[in-house]
């Protein structure tokens, strides 16, 4: 396990991590990783694979390599025939499904989390191994894709495809499609399909909104784009000052929906994540800075705080995606190599864009 003398240097954060806090941190999410691999929103609670990859990610900024390949490897294990995973599994448990519905935001992320997994590794046996699971992943995502780019969010438990899209799984599955495409090209095995899918949904995120579900009360739906990379430079910067005083409460974090008075420590950190990515790494600092009130004795973070009324910490879980969120923000403002390529997008094949700008 990580000691505070071990930590790399991009954990350490003025205001947010000390050596001694980062190795709390860290080890909170371990403690909350199954032998088998399963890392579930804390012990007790469901498994998502989206939020399962998140925590694998921000344990490999960790350098707890280990650890994030049974993550990968418990996602291999389990995968459904069709490529899909379930959304949720009771305390990580393969055999005890308590929702089956297949959510396409959380197939895809495989794709990111192998590929940060990768660079941060080098191993190309993982990659090798991991393949069959992150082509099969995405092929189903894609089934999901509509005419217009978007991509229906899910699957029912009886196979109904849902085809309205959000916005924010949408901007998740466009950073997924890169990375899988970068995966593509690593191993010199072209994905034109999945070029055209990727332009196309990026596409559909930067010019077309009514082809998305109105989530625009959610934070998420705010900065989501940018942070999948479909929308940067001034239109990013524009897009997210428009909204800025609408979610973000200064001294305390982002808010989740409006009008409710609560911040919580995953749009937190991922906002920060966005602004980085933008270049704007003071601001994002102050974000993550602001939630420091969230950390809990031992070094994880509370899900949310409720600012007006009773003013308490709500709900009353220690989840490990908000400690991941967390980890990984203060990777990529250190420079960790692996966090920067995969959000930071410079490095990711872009797909290509539909031949008309008015499709």
């Amino acid at each position: 396990m990580t000691s505070p003398e071990q930590i790399a240097e991009h954990l350490l954060l003025p205001g947010v991590l000390t050596p001694e806090q980062a190795a709390e941190t860290v080890a909170g999410v371990l403690a909350a990783q199954r032998e088998d691999g399963a890392i579930p929103w804390f012990r007790g609670h469901h498994l998502d694979p989206w939020d399962h990859t998140e925590a694998a990610m921000a344990l490999d900024a960790a350098g707890e390599h280990a650890a994030a390949a049974r993550a990968y490897e418990w996602l291999a294990r389990h995968q459904n025939a069709d490529g899909s995973w379930y959304a949720a599994y009771q305390d990580g448990d393969p055999d005890d499904v308590t929702d089956r519905g297949r959510e396409s935001n959380f197939v895809a992320y495989v794709a990111v989390g192998v590929w940060h997994h990768y660079l941060a590794t080098g191993d190309d046996a993982f990659l090798d191994r991991m393949w069959p699971t992150v082509y099969a992943a995405v092929e189903f995502v894609l089934a999901l894709q509509r005419p217009g780019g978007q991509i229906g969010w899910k699957r029912e438990a009886d196979g109904t495809a849902v085809e309205d899209a959000l916005l924010t799984g949408s901007s998740s599955i466009h950073q997924a499609l890169r990375c899988a495409l970068a995966i593509a090209e690593a191993r010199e095995e072209a994905q034109p399909d999945w070029e055209l899918a990727a332009g196309a949904l990026g596409h559909a995120i930067r010019s077309h909104p009514e082809r998305f579900l109105d989530k625009s009360r959610y934070s998420m739906d705010w900065y989501y784009p940018v942070l999948g990379g479909a929308v940067r430079g001034p239109a990013a910067t524009a897009r997210i000052d428009a909204r800025w005083d609408d979610f973000v409460v200064p001294g305390l974090g982002v808010r989740c929906v409006l009008p409710n008075p609560w911040v919580t420590g995953g749009e937190s950190c991922e906002l920060a994540l966005a602004l980085w990515a933008m270049g704007e790494s003071d601001r994002a600092l102050e974000i993550l800075q602001s939630i420091q009130h969230l950390r809990a004795e031992g070094g994880m973070y509370w899900t949310g705080y409720v600012f007006e009324g009773d003013k308490a910490v709500w709900p009353e879980e220690l989840t490990t995606w908000t400690a991941g969120s967390l980890l990984l923000a203060v990777a990529a403002l250190g420079g960790d190599e692996a966090t920067v390529a995969v959000f930071g997008g410079e490095r990711l094949p872009t797909g290509l864009e539909p031949d008309c700008c008015g499709s």
